[in-house]
């Protein structure tokens, strides 16, 4: 576990925040600097890895048996969410956490809750990395990408462990939906893949969110207010309604399981101009394609209103891999023994968000994901035990192992 400590620390110090206004992939340069350290990491592990101009760390850990066993793939992302500052991160460490509340900032009064997070308590006699409470943790992957690590190094050194050819995969972007954009299925070289991208220990997933995301722009006139009557045209008061006449109950927060939203993300305007973004997840892709519908007709309804002033952009995501991941169903079947192999319940349930997975099920990579151990992703509040993180790893080995057998 201190291996996977001081990975997991010098990970997050690197701020890799991904930038979703930018066109370049990576969208931040910053991106680099931890995708080269892993990079240096593997090879002075005596791996073979290669980094492309497109920010993709590829690695091949060759065979060292001679049983007919497919190349199994392991991915992990490197950037960290927009949501949230990931610069100059300070994780506290609290070890044999005894329950209760987490005093994360004395000067700003920010405590992670029990009573707010009841969850906490199923960790005690754990330790626990926490945030400072200004920045997020970075957990989210690169608790992934540190379970990766140290999967490799306890391979690397046990030429005991027999298993076949064996992918690693790291990504740029994959929290503002461009992950493996263009990543290249043929060349990375793996039969089956699995993210390591998943939240509390013990998840298993292979069915995520259809998603998609919407950039609103409304054009007013600004007059002054005096003589504003028949006039003036506030682009604020139409983003108002705009927002109105989507439905209440398909706000995240009143959603759960397969329920599917629309969610704002970002608001900016004034009176003569005001911008929107949301995202529109929904597991159904009946009832995603309906959300689409129902953002095109009020901005098309709003137009006829008042004169063409709302322009409306969306744009696909990705799709639920669950129609790609079926047909190999073993493979989540192995991820669920391997899961269990480690002492831990497996809870298979729906991503109530994407994965790096999703896509590249769909680009002839059949990939579910597998707990990382974090919890409270993209806030101040994000939380990983360190046993989580290190179970994660042993569950990598197992899924080699029984691919092996």
């Amino acid at each position: 576990m201190e291996r996977l400590l001081d990975k997991f620390l010098r990970y997050v110090a690197v701020e890799t925040t991904s930038d979703e206004n930018s066109e370049t992939q990576p969208s931040s340069q910053k991106e680099f600097d931890l995708l080269r350290m892993l990079q240096k990491e593997l090879q002075d592990m005596g791996i073979k890895a290669d980094l492309d101009e497109y920010g993709y760390v590829m690695a091949t850990i060759p065979a060292n048996s001679d049983k007919e066993t497919p190349a199994v793939g392991f991915i992990a992302h490197v950037d960290t969410s927009p949501d949230a500052s990931g610069k100059d991160i300070k994780p506290q460490i609290i070890e044999n956490y005894q329950g209760g509340d987490i005093l994360l900032n004395p000067d700003k009064d920010i405590v992670l809750r029990v009573s707010e997070f009841p969850e906490m308590q199923q960790y005690i006699g754990k330790t626990m990395i926490t945030t400072d409470g200004t920045t997020l943790l970075g957990a989210d992957d690169k608790g992934g990408v540190a379970a990766i690590m140290c999967a490799a190094e306890y391979i690397v050194e046990h030429p005991e462990f027999k298993h076949g050819e064996i992918k690693i995969g790291f990504t740029p972007d994959e929290e503002i939906g461009r992950g493996v954009a263009k990543f290249d299925v043929k060349k990375f070289g793996a039969r089956y893949a699995y993210t390591i991208d998943g939240g509390e220990i013990g998840e298993l997933e292979y069915e995520n969110f259809n998603a998609a995301a919407a950039k609103i722009h409304i054009q007013g006139s600004n007059i002054h207010p005096g003589y504003g009557k028949d006039k003036m045209v506030n682009s604020m008061l139409i983003a108002m309604e705009l927002n109105a006449m989507l439905p209440v109950e398909q706000r995240p927060a009143y959603t759960s399981g397969y329920e599917g939203f629309f969610h704002l993300t970002e608001i900016n305007g004034t009176v003569e101009e005001t911008t929107m973004s949301y995202i529109i997840r929904d597991h159904d892709r009946a009832k995603f394609e309906a959300k689409k519908e129902l953002m095109t007709s009020i901005a098309e309804y709003l137009n006829k209103k008042y004169g063409d002033v709302v322009k409306l952009e969306l744009k696909h995501q990705y799709y639920n891999m669950r129609q790609e991941v079926e047909p190999h169903y073993f493979i989540v079947e192995k991820a669920i023994k391997a899961i269990e192999m480690a002492g831990i319940k497996p809870k298979v349930q729906p991503i109530r968000g994407g994965t790096d997975g999703a896509n590249l099920s769909f680009m002839g990579l059949p990939c579910p994901n597998i707990f990382a151990g974090g919890h409270n992703f993209h806030g101040k509040y994000e939380y990983v035990p360190l046993e989580s993180m290190e179970k994660a790893s042993e569950v990598i080995l197992n899924i080699v192992k029984l691919f092996e057998e």
